[in-house]
């Protein structure tokens, strides 16, 4: 009987993950289970030790493992550029691309009035700290296109034109290989409206 209940925990306790729905943790904890001791062992240890030494950076709260990440640390990159994103996830799929070589900033969340989430509850004030200490030039707002990420750009574009600081808003449209007749109507007005000469 500990045994079902042992595993009806960890299936609990899987099912509370993103993304992993009951047939998924289903099949992670059976591979567990047919793992041997040292697999699992080590899966724990990872958990444990990211747990311990993982956390925000005390400038840009991206994910640290000392005072500030690896690219606050950076003194090649671009200081009079920061983009702002909503999370650190958003920051290594901005740093994929390879394409900005400047500073991040992460909110740690959006504007939504639905979920009581305002400005004050973001990491806003550290960002306007930052622009006044930093001789930042361009703040590049890279927020989800969706309405909560909109509302959020919006804010910050208010916030901080006066400042006599660039804002610019990352593009949105279409994707590379897409058909124009199955595009919605929002993400189409959008790649006319950023559309570039050639």
């Amino acid at each position: 009987m500990a045994s079902n209940q042992s595993l009806q925990k960890l299936l609990d306790e899987l099912g509370r993950l993103p993304g992993i729905g009951p047939k998924s943790a289903q099949r992670i904890a059976y591979h567990l289970l047919e793992a041997d001791a040292e697999e699992a062992r080590r899966l724990a240890e990872a958990i444990l030790e990211v747990k311990a030494e993982v956390h925000f950076c005390s400038r840009c709260f991206n994910y640290a493992t000392a005072d500030e990440c690896p690219i606050c640390q950076d003194s090649t990159r671009d200081r009079t550029r920061i983009c702002v994103v909503s999370e650190p996830r958003d920051v290594t799929a901005i740093e994929r691309t390879g394409s900005y070589h400047g500073l991040y900033h992460v909110l740690g969340g959006v504007i939504s009035p639905m979920d009581k989430i305002g400005p004050e509850q973001l990491h806003v004030r550290e960002l306007l700290a930052r622009l006044a200490e930093e001789g930042t030039e361009e703040v590049i707002l890279a927020t989800n296109p969706n309405v909560e990420g909109e509302a959020t750009a919006s804010y910050l574009a208010l916030t901080i034109k006066p400042l006599g600081i660039a804002v610019s808003r990352l593009a949105s449209g279409l994707p590379v290989g897409g058909d124009l007749e199955y595009a919605d109507e929002l993400t189409l007005g959008r790649a006319i409206e950023a559309r570039r000469t050639l």
